[in-house]
């Protein structure tokens, strides 16, 4: 394996090796059903343990996707260095703390230097992070870091804005509250005009769904 591809795996955070144990999943999930009261064994929970376990599979897919297959050769050099932006980009985590979903938007933007990256794939990186246990201060980090490496662009922002189930189910049940965090680099930071023309574009028309 080449020393960029090492640095691109690294800055993918993966998680190398088998792949999930979904009968350690399965056994887990029929314990905390016993713990709570309820039967495990009864008709509706019996194969509960089961389709939680594939469901994690899914979520938590983001620990093992591979960042070069995901790209698929669709880096492509071109003659161009005004922003790129890809907003409104739905994205669904589990929060670290809870296990709970966080739901939101991300926005992405770059200035390319030379190279730009196939408009599918900016979602599919956003995916990337949300399928893991995830905080959404250390997703927006990530984000940002591994189109730097990919890219290395004059320039990247990442804007998500996202609504937190634990604090809408439970705790201070504050449905209305959402949480916004960013992650300038390059240009972006530097130039206040660059970051300003970002947050104007992503603010016009924008909103998150609504629960």
């Amino acid at each position: 394996m080449s020393d960029n591809h090492e640095k691109l795996y690294r800055a993918a955070n993966l998680i190398r090796g088998s792949e999930i144990d979904k009968a350690r999943v399965s056994a887990a999930v029929a314990e905390i059903i016993a713990a709570i009261g309820e039967n495990p064994e009864r008709e509706g929970l019996v194969r509960t343990p089961e389709r939680v376990a594939r469901m994690y599979e899914e979520l938590l897919a983001g620990y093992r996707e591979d960042p070069l297959e995901i790209l698929n050769d669709a880096i492509f050099e071109v003659s161009y260095d005004e922003m790129v932006v890809v907003r409104d980009i739905e994205f669904y985590s589990l929060c670290e703390h809870h296990m709970l979903p966080f739901i939101g938007k991300a926005h992405v933007a770059y200035f390319p230097r030379g190279r730009v990256i196939g408009l599918s794939k900016i979602p599919r990186i956003v995916d990337l992070f949300a399928r893991r246990l995830q905080v959404q201060e250390r997703m927006t980090s990530q984000i940002a870091e591994l189109l730097m490496e990919l890219l290395n662009p004059h320039g990247v922002a990442v804007v998500l804005e996202a609504v937190h189930l634990c604090s809408v189910m439970r705790g201070v049940k504050k449905h209305d509250a959402r949480m916004t965090t960013s992650a300038m680099h390059g240009a972006f930071r530097k130039n206040p005009a660059s970051r300003q023309e970002f947050l104007d574009s992503i603010s016009r028309g924008s909103g998150l769904m609504r629960l």
